[in-house]
């Protein structure tokens, strides 16, 4: 993905109690859960672009979509 996210106050506030929470979970070891954020990524990623194969143009809207629910789910659990 190369592009640019921008977020708003309220999304900001939300990453970062995630964040914090996913580091936490991590017994404060923010390399390890980097790490770890980076693997579920590229695996994301892989079903992403397996998707995006599968329907061509249609990927990039699927993926935005998916980011946005991988969000929003992690912003409901935090709240």
């Amino acid at each position: 993905m190369d592009h640019i996210v921008t977020l708003d106050r309220r999304q900001e506030a939300a990453l970062q109690a995630i964040a914090q929470k996913f580091i936490a979970q991590h017994k404060g070891d923010a390399v390890k859960a980097l790490k770890e954020m980076i693997v579920l990524n590229g695996h994301l990623q892989e079903r992403l672009d397996a998707v995006e194969g599968r329907r061509g143009r249609r990927g990039k809207r699927l993926e935005m979509t998916v980011a946005g629910r991988v969000f929003n789910r992690a912003v409901r659990r935090s709240a």
